[in-house]
């Protein structure tokens, strides 16, 4: 199992998770987080804190966010890890629970 990170982080990209992670499984793009599904060990850290509540269980994924399990996976091979959390951008508040994102992610 795993988690995965979903379409509400996109243009908000919080880093709470980031500290929480004991693993350091979460790679970073321009302004979105991922999980690397083969480096999560599914200890449940990252959802409590993240604040868009943008993480799921990759069984718990709702029907319409099932594109992002394979996405997470995708472009944690080509994006740096991330360690230390940081800022989230500037303006995160504004695009946390706007829908239809995805248009918006930048590789």
């Amino acid at each position: 199992m795993t988690y995965v990170v979903t379409e509400n982080c996109i243009k908000c990209k919080y880093t709470d998770c980031v500290d929480v992670c004991p693993v350091d499984c979460f790679y970073e793009g321009p302004n979105f987080l991922v999980i690397h599904p083969d480096e999560c060990i599914d200890c449940d850290a990252c959802t409590p804190v993240c604040p868009a509540k943008a993480i799921y269980r990759d069984t718990d994924l709702p029907a319409d966010m099932k594109h992002f399990l394979e996405l997470n996976e995708e472009l944690s091979r080509l994006w740096p890890n991330i360690t230390d959390s940081k800022e989230p951008l500037p303006d995160a508040a504004e695009w946390d629970g706007v829908q239809g994102k995805l248009s918006h992610l930048e590789r």
